[in-house]
């Protein structure tokens, strides 16, 4: 977490959960460590899906099926997710979960590495939700705003690396360097490009926020 302690401790105690059945799968996943999204993440997504209404989302990166199910809660009627993912063991855990909660008919999972995928894909979304591998965000971007429709809105999660993303190449592990050079050009590609306006928030691990306002 990138807030104080103290202050992140705070924030915990006076933002709920999710309710239900999705409560559960969401509280067991952040004591098994599961990589799903942190809750001020959570609180954030209910809040621009809540505004937006969505029709169709793209979720890159499914993991157990808790962010597709959060965003089902908000589309329009008749709206659908479509999300991907290549993790065997998270897709047999995503099935599950979907079935459990009841929404087949909702989120359509696409199996297979999205950087394989994205290419292949002709539908426009109005959201787009990037949780994926943060090495590839770079590599997957020019996919991600081909598909997003002007207005849409693009979400990048955890692009801050606990910070790290602030720190000189040098003073990052030699293993870590890849992906924090990558990052950073992912950063500024976004920050900079004049169809979207973008904001870097401080929660979670960083999210990355992009209103597509004109086509490239």
């Amino acid at each position: 977490m990138l807030t104080e302690n103290y202050l992140q401790d705070y924030l915990g105690e006076v933002l709920p959960l999710c309710d239900g059945l999705l409560g559960d799968i969401q509280k067991d996943s952040y004591e098994k460590n599961v990589p799903i999204i942190p809750n001020d993440v959570v609180r954030l997504l209910s809040v621009l899906l809540s505004v937006k209404k969505p029709k169709n989302v793209l979720e890159i990166g499914a993991a157990v099926g808790f962010s597709s199910a959060l965003m089902s809660k908000y589309l329009s009627e008749d709206g659908k997710i479509t999300t991907i993912d290549r993790f065997d063991i998270m897709i047999e855990q995503f099935e599950e979960n979907i079935k459990k909660l009841g929404l087949e008919n909702k989120i359509e999972l696409i199996k297979g590495d999205a950087c394989g995928v994205l290419p292949t894909l002709n539908q426009k979304f109005d959201v787009i939700f990037l949780d994926a591998a943060k090495g590839q965000y770079i590599q997957m971007l020019p996919y991600c705003l081909r598909l997003l429709e002007v207005g849409g809105l693009f979400i990048a999660d955890d692009v801050l690396q606990d910070g790290r993303i602030a720190k000189k190449r040098l003073e990052i592990p030699r293993r870590q360097r890849t992906i924090h050079t990558r990052m950073r050009k992912f950063l500024w590609e976004i920050s900079h490009n004049d169809a979207l306006e973008t904001s870097i928030l401080t929660i979670g691990d960083g999210v990355a926020l992009c209103h597509k306002i004109k086509e490239i």
